[in-house]
This record gives structure tokens, C-alpha cells and sequence, in this order.
């Protein structure tokens, strides 16, 4: 594969950086990214998964633009409400780089339909709001062989973990939080409130893991099993691991 001079001058600015050059930056053209909700998370981190060349991107996302969504859903804007978000999504990236090969899924993810959803991804950045859509991604991760990013926001709060339960040696999601969340039974922004900013850092931050991820190890080894916490409030960041559960019912002995 041969970059165009447009392409070359669009990201300049990667291949000059020694940690991703030319062959990180032909790997992320490479690249198909599935990105689950296309929130508060969802939306920043695909506007830098896309401005970071990646090639191929589904966006899975069940819901309609509301008119609470835009203090921190940031693709979208007054025109996209009562639209579909993922048609919204669609129609920023075409506006933003018509190259980016682009599929749509527009049901909500369960367990059973999860794992068809990703075939054929590198990598699934979920950024959804419940336990039970998060345990699906994941355990659906895990049964097919692709690895994760999960992120989540709250208030001031954010964490973005990397997981590879696929491999035996590291954990998944579901040995973070155990089984009893399986229920979509979590608080909501609505209850609780958020930052919009907040939503903001948790969702670029993810796309820098999942670019990390796409180009390693030139940027450095993906941290499988490393959750990241941020703090809005602090401000701050802590990371810390995730030891694999050998009784986890996602990623441990079948």
C-alpha cells in the first residue's frame, strides 16, 4: 500500500513521530476499530481514531440524537436530533474523510448477537453506559479473539481498561467486575450527572490506548489488563492491574 501525496501531507504529523512513521501509520490504514455507543465516549474517541487514519470503523449504536446528548456528544449537532446516531456518526466522517471505510449496526448488543457483530475487527472500543451491554462485549471479545478497550465515564470520574482475556495469561473484563453486574441495572448520567469535558479526556484517552494498541510495540507494549483511572476533580490519573480470575466465567477454563 502506497499513501497518496494527500494522504502523506494529512498525517505529516504521525509519520514524522519515530513511535509511529510510516509503518504505524500504513498499520492503522490497515486497521477495522468497532466502536460500541456512540456516546459521550464514543464520540470523541472516534474523532481521533479517525483522524488518526484509521481505515475501517463500525459503529454499533441502537439509539436516536437527543437534545441532552450535545453538552458532551460532540459529533453531533441541533440538525442530527430525532436522527439515528449512527447515521449521524455516518455522516460526520463523511464530511470529515470520505476514505474511511464505514459499516453501521444499528441494534443494541446482546450476548447472542455480539460476537457476529465484531467479526472481522482488530479491535472493539466499547464505550456504553451499562454493566450488561459491557459483560456481552466482553465476553464476546474473548470467544472470538479480539481484544478490548472498555471505557466508562461518570461525574468527574473515567477509566479506560485494556484486555486480551482471549490469551491465558491475561484477564478480561468480567474478571474486573464479576458476575453480578450481568443485570442492566447500573445508574445513568441522567441520575448522576457528568462533565461534559469529562466524557471528553475518558473517550480521547481511549482512542490514544486503542492507537497504542494498532501500532505496538513501536509506542509501546498494549498494556493488556492495566485499568487507567482519570480524575477530573484532582486532577489525576492512577493505573493499576487486573490480576485474571481463574474462576471467571468469560475468559477462564471452559
Amino acid at each position: 500500500m502506497a499513501f497518496s501525496p494527500e494522504r502523506l501531507d494529512r498525517f505529516a504529523r504521525h509519520i514524522v513521530l519515530p513511535e509511529v512513521g510510516g509503518a504505524g501509520q500504513f498499520a492503522l490504514a490497515e486497521a477495522h476499530v468497532a466502536v460500541v455507543g456512540l456516546g459521550g465516549i464514543g464520540s470523541p474517541a472516534l474523532q481521533y481514531l479517525a483522524g488518526a487514519g484509521v481505515g475501517k470503523l463500525t459503529l454499533i449504536d441502537d439509539g436516536d440524537v437527543e437534545l441532552s446528548n450535545l453538552q458532551r456528544q460532540t459529533i453531533y449537532a441541533e440538525r442530527d436530533i430525532g436522527h439515528g446516531k449512527v447515521v449521524a456518526a455516518r455522516r460526520w466522517l463523511a464530511n470529515f474523510d470520505a476514505k474511511i471505510e464505514v459499516a453501521l449496526v444499528d441494534r443494541r448488543i446482546d450476548r447472542d448477537n455480539a460476537g457476529s457483530t465484531f467479526e472481522g475487527a482488530d479491535l472493539v472500543l466499547d464505550g456504553t453506559d451499562n454493566f450488561a451491554t459491557r459483560l456481552a462485549v466482553s465476553d464476546a471479545c474473548v470467544a472470538s479473539g479480539v481484544p478490548l478497550l472498555s471505557a466508562a465515564v461518570g461525574r468527574f470520574q473515567g477509566q479506560v481498561g485494556a484486555f486480551a482475556g482471549h490469551l491465558p495469561e491475561h484477564s478480561c473484563y468480567r474478571c474486573f467486575v464479576g458476575d453480578a453486574f450481568d443485570a442492566d441495572d447500573c445508574d445513568t448520567c441522567a441520575d448522576d450527572g457528568m462533565l461534559g469535558a469529562m466524557a471528553g479526556w475518558t473517550g480521547t484517552f481511549a482512542a490514544l490506548e486503542a492507537v497504542r494498541v494498532v501500532v505496538a510495540p513501536a509506542m509501546g507494549e498494549p498494556r493488556w489488563g492495566t485499568l487507567h483511572t482519570l480524575d477530573g476533580l484532582a486532577p489525576g490519573m492512577r493505573s493499576f492491574r487486573i490480576a485474571k480470575d481463574p474462576g471467571c466465567g468469560g475468559c477462564g477454563p471452559r
